[in-house]
């Protein structure tokens, strides 16, 4: 297929004026495709020639103005409209499209539980193609009028309030100006809840198999809506722009949420069957946040194009994190976003493929699609974090506001924005976004202390690369009887400095970025090091324990702190953690990192039973369930570095943690997948647990434990399945890859590492971006961390010619593999 460029959009832009789509979808025709027929009504500023895009199985119709065009000069998926004259033109369109298997464009599901069908669009990038004929770019808004033909007991919801017609017709209230990408719909059985807030409809949405779960958590859904509805309308002066809030949760969705304007669509793993942390449910709260901040950041005022795609994420990740702590019952949002989302961005940012905040050279859409990635979300986040730290948050919100007002209902740039917050401050605008959102790279800051003659102790910080810092520094001294740590003081910086700043008393531990408000990576001066690895946990704040845990992060991931010291940092003081992203941070980059990549495989063994002893520690800590999430994380972890089947196999007979939980259907499948890896299960036990749990769930559990089991054949099968044909659905690739590859059987997965290169180029050029992506992600072959692989891995960039998408995550492993093997080299 061809992919749009910036200078295309750009000429199509100056010919074109859209004013209207009429969109008739028929979803009763078969499970394989459904009816699309398009009406389009645009203006032609001059003579010229354009053209329109599809990709459709057949197309059987268009006309022009009522004249017949040949459908046969359909081009891969551009139909060329010649000799267009200045003035009104109607584009009528006629065709039969393919529902996705794979989460793009008109996907469609059938629920295992019960056989209920489900289908929903994701119309991002070029994905709107798939589903019907469009002019498709962002900077084309028009209106939206949709009807749809849907199956007896189906309901259709879109972006705008829909009716009911009679025998399956449905019709949704025209949009207000928005663009292709956005464009809404999702028909099935669904299981509803509805209200309304301040007079707008609000709706929660799921599969009917989920209904029991949703209802159980339909108030405190409702809730984070409507606060963060209300706390939206007290920062923007704009009201909010459409005529309804539908949050539907969707099966085997690929993103987090769309923000489409009105029809939210969610991955309905967000609708919990088992139980989950408390951390889980913050996320899942900001998620809702983030996708409402998009109602007025990507859709009432969009980008002009994929360059400023950080426009849209980067200010709705900033705005979830800050309106959920604002006003909701999650005060700490920031300490997640520094243990999790800021660590994305690091890593991103210090790979071949980084690429600014604000990319100048996004050519077309196939590039575009590359950059929803750590530095746009939460690179992007840290630097609009650290502009609000710098010119304030009043200003802020002013030029926000003025934003707003100027380009509602259309499209912006990095410029405008710029211009919009330069127009509320008497700060230099340009300047900062020319240092933060133009440049690549971490900046890193050192402290230097140093002892004049008089004996005044003064603190410089020195700092690797270019850009301004406003920091907080955190003095901290030590309670020598129980050695606690306690707050001297915060230090305000602006780095560079223009002079060294005087401490005092020679302070026991300095933390650059108190507070975590710039983005850079910070390092200790020798006595902070020896203090954080003594008294760690000392910290009072959250939010300074992220820090420093970031700081050990990133010291290890640089081959400054060897793998084992952060193993025993994690074992000293993951006990006495009490926050829980802490602890789901720290032992997530323990065990996918330090364990199955930096350390040795000599060095494993002791490494997982170390990982084993911090759990059973967490656990016996949270026997009085006082602490039901801190030991939900601890049993987590400890399944899954278990080296030996007897004490998991026994919790799976039992049905229960002694002490609890009970195992529910999620700890069910971790236990099974666990003791697939170790060989303690074979496919008749997976069998009857999938008796046990035959939903959509349980399917991906089944295809992961098949996947995992140490058998030649099962091997064969699984990877048969992935690169052998087109039928897996996109979670169930995704399930089968996250099975397939484990330190313990690397002998039995030998052969296939130099065959996951050519098998990894063909089926991502036959099944498209999303599976190219997790070919790419979750089936490359991470866990061989030596130079044969990162030859063979080099070769295929080189030779090869991977698709776009997995050319990119090719780059990343591969950097990642790199580096792991300078850790141990280290």
């Amino acid at each position: 297929m061809s992919v749009l460029t910036r200078d295309e959009a750009q000429s199509r832009a100056e010919l074109l004026d859209v004013h209207r789509y009429t969109i008739d979808l028929d979803l009763t025709t078969g499970d394989e495709t459904f009816d699309s027929r398009t009406v389009i009504r645009f203006t032609a500023r001059s003579d010229g020639d354009t053209f329109v895009e599809m990709k459709p199985v057949e197309l059987r119709a268009v006309t022009l103005d009522g004249q017949p065009l040949d459908p046969g000069t359909l081009d891969q998926d551009r139909l060329p409209l010649k000799n267009l004259t200045a003035g009104e033109h109607e584009l009528r369109v006629e065709a039969t499209m393919r529902y996705s298997r794979t989460g793009e464009g008109m996907h469609r599901f059938t629920d295992p539980s019960d056989d209920a069908t489900y289908v929903y669009t994701q119309l991002f990038m070029d994905d709107v193609q798939r589903v019907f004929a469009a002019f498709d770019q962002p900077d084309l808004k028009a209106v939206f009028e949709l009807s749809v033909t849907a199956p007896e007991g189906w309901t259709v919801l879109a972006n705008g309030v829909t009716e009911h017609l009679g025998e399956g017709r449905w019709r949704a209230a025209a949009t207000p100006l928005i663009s292709t990408y956005l464009v809404a719909v999702a028909a099935g059985p669904w299981h509803s809840v509805r209200t309304e807030h301040r007079g707008l409809p609000f709706g929660i949405h799921c599969r009917r198999s989920l209904a029991p779960h949703l209802d159980a958590d339909a108030e405190e859904l409702l809730d984070i809506t409507r606060a963060c509805y209300d706390r939206y309308h007290e920062k923007f002066e704009e009201p909010y722009p459409f005529d309804s809030y539908d949050q539907a949760f969707v099966p085997e969705f690929n993103a987090g949420a769309m923000e489409n304007p009105g029809l939210v669509t969610f991955r309905d793993e967000f609708v919990y069957r088992s139980a989950v942390t408390d951390t889980e449910r913050q996320t899942r709260a900001m998620v809702i946040a983030h996708e409402m901040a998009h109602m007025w950041f990507g859709d009432l005022v969009t980008l002009r194009w994929w360059d400023d795609i950080w426009l849209n994420e980067s200010f709705a990740e900033y705005m979830g994190y800050q309106t959920l702590t604002e006003a909701t019952r999650f005060t700490d949002t920031w300490v997640d976003f520094g243990v999790a989302r800021k660590a994305w961005g690091y890593d991103a940012d210090q790979r071949p493929s980084t690429h600014p905040v604000a990319p100048e050279a996004v050519d077309d859409t196939a590039a575009a699609l590359l950059n929803f990635d750590g530095i746009s979300y939460a690179k992007g986040a840290s630097a609009l974090r650290q502009l609000v730290a710098w010119m304030g948050e009043k200003d802020f919100l002013a030029g926000i506001n003025i934003h707003f007002q100027r380009h509602r209902f259309g499209n912006a740039t990095l410029a405008d924005f710029i211009d919009s917050l330069a127009s509320a401050t008497e700060r230099d605008v340009h300047a900062w976004a020319d240092t933060w959102l133009r440049t690549t790279g971490v900046d890193t800051l050192t402290p230097v202390l140093a002892t004049a003659a008089d004996g005044t102790r003064t603190l410089t910080v020195e700092r690797t690369g270019s850009r301004p810092h406003r920091i907080c520094v955190g003095v901290y001294d030590q309670d020598l009887d129980e050695g606690r740590l306690t707050l001297r003081e915060r230090i305000d910086l602006d780095i560079p400095q223009t002079a060294p700043q005087a401490l005092g008393k020679r302070p026991a531990l300095l933390v650059l970025n108190e507070g975590d408000l710039t983005y850079a990576k910070v390092r200790f001066d020798a006595g902070s090091a020896e203090t954080v690895r003594a008294h760690l946990s000392g910290l009072p704040d959250p939010l300074t324990r992220a820090v420093v845990w970031n700081a050990l992060r990133d010291a290890v991931r640089d081959g400054e702190l060897s793998p084992a010291a952060y193993l025993e940092a994690a074992r000293a003081h993951l006990p006495h953690e009490t926050d829980l992203a802490l602890v789901q941070g720290v032992l997530g980059f323990t065990a996918v990192h330090v364990v199955d990549r930096y350390l040795r495989p000599e060095d494993r063994p002791a490494a997982l039973a170390t990982v084993s002893a911090l759990c059973r520690d967490l656990i016996r800590r949270t026997e009085d369930g006082d602490n039901p999430g801190l030991r939900l994380i601890a049993v987590r972890h400890f399944i899954a570095a278990a080296a030996h089947p007897d004490t998991i196999a026994a919790w799976l007979a039992e049905g229960t943690v002694p002490g609890g939980p009970e195992l529910d259907p999620e700890l069910r499948w971790r236990v099974l997948g666990r003791l697939a890896v170790l060989g303690a299960v074979d496919e008749d036990r997976i069998a009857a647990e999938l008796a046990r749990d035959p939903s959509a769930s349980g399917q991906e559990g089944a295809a992961r434990c098949r996947a995992a089991l140490p058998d030649p054949e099962a091997k064969r099968t699984a990877w048969e399945a992935m690169f052998g044909g087109d039928e897996l659905s996109n979670y169930l690739f995704t399930a089968t890859a996250e099975g397939f590859w484990h330190p313990e059987q690397a002998d039995l997965v030998r052969d296939y590492v130099p065959r996951y290169y050519q098998d990894a180029v063909a089926v991502a050029a036959r099944r498209g971006p999303r599976i190219a992506t997790v070919t790419g992600r979750q089936a490359f072959p991470a866990h061989a961390v030596d130079a044969e692989n990162l030859a063979l891995g080099r070769a295929c960039l080189d030779e090869a010619e991977p698709v776009t998408a997995l050319r990119r995550r090719l780059i990343d492993e591969l950097d990642d593999l790199e580096r792991a093997l300078r850790v141990r080299e280290a």
